[in-house]
């Protein structure tokens, strides 16, 4: 697992607050797990944070900066105002984990927006209404395999 720093130039649109806040996971240590629990957050939630895909409230804030030691005044004047998502990653996208989740969209969209109306009729699953997590399953082999799951409110 890596605490390595935020390398902005692999990411040259993310906020200011992403490198003060990856600096501080990498001189800490800390995963995106433990930090999650001590702030009481899923860990993708939090992840987005560093990222600068999701909101920080005044709570998740004032935690951020006990557990990661960052001078709360400096943390709330970069995390206090509203993310600019979808800015960080450019399309099609170039890292190649993020192109699979992409791939994925692109081969496997319709499918799903055809199941999910059968299931719900027509409709939009919300990316706002939202939650998602990361599991790691290991089958009888030794693979390791990633689940996702995605769950939105429908519309």
């Amino acid at each position: 697992m890596s605490t390595a720093t935020l390398d902005v130039t692999q990411h040259p649109n993310l906020p200011a607050s992403s490198t003060t806040l990856f600096a501080a996971k990498a001189k800490t240590g800390l995963t995106f797990e433990q930090i999650s629990q001590r702030i009481g957050r899923n860990e993708v939630a939090t992840a987005a944070i560093f990222y600068g895909q999701a909101k920080a409230s005044p709570e998740d804030i004032k935690k951020l900066s006990e557990i990661l030691d960052i001078p709360l005044a400096g943390l709330e004047a970069q995390l206090s105002g509203f993310p600019d998502r979808g800015r960080s990653v450019e399309m099609p996208p170039k890292e190649p984990l993020i192109y699979r989740l992409y791939e994925i969209v692109q081969n496997y969209g319709y499918a799903y927006k055809a199941v999910l109306n059968e299931k719900f009729g027509d409709g939009i699953m919300s990316a706002i209404s939202f939650s998602t997590k990361v599991e790691k399953e290991t089958d009888k082999d030794g693979n390791n395999w990633a689940v996702i799951t995605l769950r939105g409110k429908w519309f």
